[in-house]
């Protein structure tokens, strides 16, 4: 054991109303912590122990009281741990001979440590495929009959250092199993593109999640791998970290606009119930084409979260390195698409995007093209009214000049 301390994290009995949370937010968080507009963000790729590549990255997003790190790892099953702190000087610290031994508790750690005002961790631990052979329902469980799962702590991964790109604050994990006796992969990979943001803003494609400098982003991309039937959907197993006998509900939040997303009208978000809070937002959608429209939409279902203890995780080294061991996991499932309409099949190409972040959610406004059609909608009633109201005030005038005869 290389020792590690308590981090604070996790939700109670229930998940909180956003409303709540912003409420308890703006009266209680530190200052520092509030949201911050720009911040200045940096890129590294940590070097590995004894000069190996080890794709460790880590995302250093500094404001003005606060710093927020995001650390990525393909070590094991892809990972982030997100760490806010109450301080734009704190540092992470890698111990790499702890970090790569069997039990890595304290090999990875923020300081000074008690400036950590959140912390928890995302781990993606399977590819699901299914047989969406007339299946119509993918929030069936499962959604079809499953072929054997794809690992994602058995599959071997790109230089992290080769698709890193500071000026746009993005780098790619790249990856195909390692044991790929039937070369499903042969010409196919599975990637995790991370891009971390100074300010707010959309991306120019689909489905133009709304970011902050509080947040980053995560586009997850299958790409010409060879499907195990003729009419696969594929899925991803999500595990977080949980806190109590419950774990957190994803949350469905509803809009009458869809100028970003052609034809979703839907966010779901997962919320971390701490002061400050955490969460992890997308939009139920994925698309089966690089030039992403309505035309190459497929529909996302994510099951409810439950507790792992049934079954065994594979373990992320950065996760235990920095909460050290834990069994108090909670996981769920997104399964992309249907046995009608568009699919992975149509391309081989199948992505799909998320934020996480620390704070209030970014919040969708309504556009100005939305804005426009209401105010016509509701004015015309009005000017209706008011231009009949003129006429009759008109024609009362005019009736009141006339003078009797008698």
């Amino acid at each position: 054991m290389c020792g590690y301390g308590q981090r604070c994290w996790g939700w109670g009995h229930r998940a909180p109303s956003p409303m709540l949370l912003l409420s308890l937010l703006l009266s209680a968080a530190p200052f520092g912590l509030l949201g911050e507009e720009t911040r200045q963000v940096s890129l590294e790729v940590i070097p590995g122990w004894l000069g190996n590549p080890q794709n460790l990255l880590h995302i250093r997003a500094v404001g003005t009281n606060s710093t927020l790190h995001y650390v990525w790892s393909s070590l094991g099953p892809p990972a982030v741990v997100l760490v806010a702190t109450n301080t734009p000087h704190s540092t992470l610290s890698v111990n790499w001979s702890c970090l790569l031994s069997p039990e890595p508790d304290g090999g990875l750690t923020v300081l000074p440590k008690d400036s950590i005002q959140f912390s928890s961790a995302l781990v993606f631990t399977r590819l699901l495929e299914f047989d969406g052979t007339n299946v119509s329902n993918t929030a069936a469980k499962p959604p079809g009959k499953p072929y054997p799962p794809y690992s994602l702590a058995e599959f071997s991964w790109n230089n992290i250092t080769d698709s890193l790109d500071p000026a746009t604050l993005s780098a790619t994990f790249q990856g195909r199993p390692m044991h790929d006796p039937t070369r499903a992969f042969a010409n196919g990979s599975l990637a995790f593109r991370v891009h971390a943001f100074s300010r707010s803003g959309r991306p120019a494609q689909p489905p133009r999640l709304l970011h902050t400098a509080d947040t980053c982003q995560l586009e997850v991309a299958l790409v010409g791998a060879s499907p195990q039937g003729n009419c696969s959907l594929f899925g991803l197993e999500v595990a977080t970290l949980g806190q109590g006998p419950d774990c957190p509900s994803i949350q469905e939040q509803h809009s009458i606009d869809d100028e970003y997303a052609p034809a979703i009208f839907q966010l779901d978000q997962l919320l971390w119930g701490s002061l400050p809070p955490g969460f992890v937002q997308w939009r139920p959608v994925a698309y089966s084409q690089k030039q992403r429209g309505r035309e190459s939409a497929l529909p996302c279902h994510a099951s409810p979260l439950h507790p792992t203890l049934a079954y065994a995780l594979p373990q992320s080294p950065i996760v235990r390195a920095f909460f050290g061991p834990q069994n108090n996991f909670c996981a769920f499932n997104l399964t992309f698409g249907a046995s009608t309409g568009p699919g992975y099949w149509d391309q081989h190409y199948l992505s799909w995007s998320m934020l996480v972040g620390v704070g209030p959610p970014p919040m969708d406004a309504l556009s100005p093209l939305v804005l426009g059609i209401m105010a016509v909608a509701l004015g015309a009633p009005g000017l209706i009214l008011l231009g009949g109201g003129l006429v009759l005030l008109l024609r009362q005038k005019q009736y009141s000049e006339y003078q009797s005869i008698n």
